[in-house]
């Protein structure tokens, strides 16, 4: 039987061989597809999914970094069943598999799904490392501490997520009066609005001194302009360019350790297929940023 005549696997890129299985592959795809406590336009629960089809459609070869970024290896674990009655038992199930994925020395991705599934892998990261810092990618704030009857909600992500690490959210341009007034009582909380200005340079290193030495991101799609990313379930007006978010995951990558990271909300029907595959490229870069063998930055 010839293999020419099968398809590429559903893995993420295509991967086959060794560098595709859980054993050879250093980064491991964890697609959860989840959005129960979903509270504007559904669709989340089809992201992950949609998101490793495009990315079968990737050009494996990163000009930027020069290599071929999958030679890391790439492994993409099944779809993680969803707990839908329970929100904290479905955060409790992501905790529990990102911890035995830590436990292997894997540099664990999350592909959501809404982003209340962000506090149960940041929670299994920040378990596993004392210094830990959150950055958090997002067009709200989510630091409410109940919404629609749950304290798991996406909305309450950053809220609960606070509790356990400390949090540094990036491109925030929407909240509540409840999370103004939270934020007032928790200076610790280093929020960069995307009114204070364009992510440029010193904005950047601005953002990058309030990290720890290691850093687990969380990325909820919308925190990107709606022109660029309208497939989201909560789109806000406003947001990051694509080269403002590569020039800041760049320099986090340059100058911290990410030891893992999600991408969430990607909502397909909300948006063209263009959407699908700006998503899949920006997790192929953020693997390729997280494993690249950065210099060590020159001493002042």
């Amino acid at each position: 039987m010839d293999a020419a005549w099968f398809t590429s696997p559903r893995n993420f890129g295509g991967l086959e061989g060794p560098e595709a299985t859980l054993a050879g592959a250093r980064v491991v795809i964890l697609p959860v597809p989840y959005d129960s406590t979903t509270c504007y336009k559904p669709g989340a629960r089809e992201g992950a999914r949609a998101l490793v089809d495009a990315s079968l459609e990737l050009e494996l070869f990163d000009h930027e970094l020069g290599r071929e970024i999958a030679a890391v290896g790439i492994h993409t674990l099944p779809e993680l069943e969803p707990q839908v009655g329970d929100p904290e038992a479905m955060l409790a199930r992501v905790s529990a598999v990102t911890r035995s994925l830590l436990d292997a020395g894997k540099l664990v991705v999350l592909l959501g799904g809404e982003h209340s599934l962000s506090a149960g892998a940041a929670r299994a990261h920040a378990e596993r490392y004392a210094d830990l810092t959150v950055l958090y990618l997002d067009a709200h704030a989510d630091l409410r501490d109940t919404y629609q009857g749950t304290r798991f909600s996406h909305a309450c992500t950053a809220r609960r997520i606070a509790e356990f690490a400390p949090l540094v959210q990036v491109g925030v341009r929407s909240l509540s009066r409840e999370e103004h007034d939270f934020l007032r009582t928790r200076p610790d909380i280093v929020t960069f609005y995307a009114e204070d200005g364009p992510l440029d340079g010193p904005a950047v290193e601005r953002i990058v001194a309030a990290l720890g030495s290691r850093v687990y991101i969380s990325i909820d799609l919308d925190v990107l302009d709606p022109a660029l990313m309208s497939a989201v379930g909560t789109p806000e007006p406003g947001g990051l360019t694509w080269d403002q978010t590569l020039r800041l995951l760049r320099t986090v990558a340059q100058r911290r350790e990410i030891v893992g990271f999600d991408v969430v909300e990607l909502s397909p029907p909300q948006g063209p297929l263009s959407c699908v595959y700006t998503a899949a490229k920006l997790t192929y870069k953020l693997i390729g940023y997280a494993t690249h063998p950065w210099e060590p930055p020159a001493s002042p």
